[in-house]
């Protein structure tokens, strides 16, 4: 890490379907040996599923659905004199989404459809039900900074 400057963010174009920029970094981060356009058909075929089931605007669905799992509080260790804490502190939003699109993919990739497109689809509509194993992860983070609360002031 350097102590010199901050690394600029680079800018993310939209993607050419929806022209999001947020479904675009969540097509780049589901992305795997950098084959693109692969993860755009998986992401734009789970978009599809989640339309044709609910009805609704299926980017406006997937926008929920990050934001239900975005996590507030997260838990880090701190050493004080030779012991370790888990020092609850907040979460800064670009970590926010990063974890949200994150902990989706992992348990998007884990869940057991036959299809990738599905999987995906599945942990999406679970996540704008406020269920699904990307909600608990949420909620487990949560309870572990509150668990912690008394090591708060240990923050700097």
């Amino acid at each position: 890490m350097s102590r010199r400057r901050v690394a600029d963010k680079r800018e993310i174009l939209p993607d050419p379907k929806y022209g999001s920029t947020l479904l675009s970094k969540f097509i780049n981060i589901m992305m795997e040996d950098g084959k693109k356009a692969t993860a755009e058909r998986i992401c734009y075929d789970a978009l599809g599923i989640i339309e044709k089931k609910t009805g609704n605007d299926p980017l406006k669905a997937f926008k929920s659905a990050v934001d239900n799992v975005k996590p507030v509080l997260e838990v880090k260790p701190r050493r004080v004199g030779g012991a370790t804490y888990q020092v609850p502190m907040e979460v800064r939003p670009s970590r926010r989404t990063a974890l949200a699109f994150r902990w989706i993919m992992n348990y998007a990739r884990s869940r057991s459809e036959r299809t990738m497109s599905a999987k995906l689809a599945g942990e999406l509509m679970d996540a704008i039900n406020n269920t699904g194993s990307s909600i608990k992860k949420r909620e487990d983070t949560h309870k572990m900074a509150e668990a912690n609360k008394a090591f708060a002031h240990y923050k700097w």
